[in-house]
């Protein structure tokens, strides 16, 4: 077993947005699992490279600004989440993650590619702005925080992938897929946004949103990725 199986390592820096690295790090806490979190970057005590990740079980990749943008901040550390992945670790991207996640421009862990939900046929939303988003998760309709979040374009020739989750037009938006001996967990929409997230964009909180327990569909993730992964 991998040192440090209990240790989730989540990105803080120049290519996330303040307070999604945080919801991801509350949401990985609150989970069942008692995951121990830890945050990394280029401002952080630790940094993005070979021996920390060695250390850990999962790395979260969350939200932020532009793909583009922000694969310039993180390419340097590509191989190194790559190689972590490959070798038994678990790589969760929320929103901007999943996007990385991909390969125009991006890690390259799916098989397959990503692209804008918004942009797709009879997306709903279909605009850039804070939103709400239906997703159908492990058969139950679900409504989640968006911010022009992904879809993800899977190729079975190039490997399997379980998708855990379609938004209302059938694509997938939540999926996890091997990668080596590890695996890969990617969701489209923010399901680790706490009521605030809402209150402050002026959108409704879903019912089933609380911020006293643990983000139920970020678990499912976490479950998953840590159930395919072969340390």
């Amino acid at each position: 077993m991998r040192a440090g199986a209990d240790l989730a390592l989540v990105y803080r820096g120049p290519a996330s947005t303040p307070g999604c690295p945080e919801a991801v790090a509350d949401a990985l806490r609150r989970g069942r699992r008692g995951l121990e979190v830890r945050f990394v970057g280029p401002r952080e005590e630790l940094p993005v490279e070979p021996s920390v990740l060695a250390t850990a079980r999962l790395y979260a990749q969350p939200g932020g600004g532009e793909l583009r943008r922000a694969h310039r901040k993180v390419k340097r550390s590509a191989d190194a989440v790559r190689e972590f992945v490959r070798s038994g670790g678990g790589y969760l991207g929320f929103c901007l993650g999943g996007y990385l996640a991909g390969e125009t421009p991006g890690f390259g862990l799916l098989p397959g590619d990503t692209d804008r939900f918004i942009s797709s046929p009879g997306a709903r939303p279909d605009h850039d702005g804070d939103s709400l988003v239906t997703v159908t998760w492990a058969g139950r309709r679900r409504q989640v925080f968006f911010q022009d979040g992904p879809w993800f374009d899977l190729d079975p020739a190039r490997g399997p992938a379980e998708v855990l989750a379609t938004y209302d037009n059938g694509l997938p938006a939540a999926v996890v897929a091997p990668f080596g001996r590890g695996a890969v967990g990617v969701v489209g929409p923010h399901p680790e946004a706490t009521p605030d997230w809402y209150t402050d964009s002026g959108l409704p909180v879903p019912a089933d949103v609380r911020v006293d327990a643990a983000a139920d569909l970020t678990q499912d993730l976490v479950d998953r990725v840590l159930q395919a992964a072969r340390p």
